[in-house]
């Protein structure tokens, strides 16, 4: 199965605005809950998959509420899918088409959702080297979903560089999610 790639489009971020809502209401009982949206479509101008990436944060004992008022919605829990402190969710319906997690707060992997978006959005050099390595990698007809996430990892951990957040240990955790088979190498 092919990745598609296209043009950011201003769609996006009211799309967002529109789920974000829905799940702001549904979250209102879990304190210190906040949505985010984050992924390439999250950053104005840089080329994405079509498919929102959203981050339902909260504090990590707030985890199994947020899931509860999820399911209550409509959203289907899948568990974590192998990465912990997240928990992915089907959306009841594909308008617009997203991926939505609740991230308990503070974690790697909610903390690298966040800068990257943050050094996406701020830094346009960077921001062009990533749309250049997605389009070229969706350019490949035989490219799959795993094969696209392992080839962006390299630019991936330049821009997690940028951010300053991270120690060479959560830096290297990171590329290892993104790319199992650099363990090997």
């Amino acid at each position: 199965m092919s990745v598609e790639v296209v043009a950011w489009s201003a769609d996006w971020a009211r799309d967002f605005e529109r789920v974000a809502a829905d799940l702001r209401t549904a979250l209102a009982a879990v304190p210190g809950s906040r949505v985010e949206h984050v992924g390439s479509t999250s950053v104005p101008g840089l080329a994405a998959k079509p498919i929102l990436d959203i981050d339902v944060i909260v504090p990590p004992a707030a985890v199994p509420a947020a899931v509860s008022a999820l399911t209550e919605i409509g959203y289907v829990h899948r568990g974590d899918l192998g990465v912990v402190g997240r928990e992915a969710f089907v959306a009841p319906d594909d308008s617009p088409r997203r991926h939505v997690y609740v991230c308990a707060a503070g974690t790697t992997n909610v903390r690298n959702h966040l800068a990257v978006r943050d050094a996406l959005r701020t830094h346009q050099d960077l921001r062009d080297a990533y749309a250049e390595v997605k389009r070229a990698l969706a350019a490949d007809p035989d490219m799959d979903i795993d094969t696209y996430i392992a080839r962006k990892s390299a630019v991936l951990q330049r821009v997690l560089a940028v951010s300053g957040e991270f120690t060479d240990a959560e830096l290297h955790a990171i590329h290892l999610l993104n790319d199992p088979a650099a363990s090997k190498s």
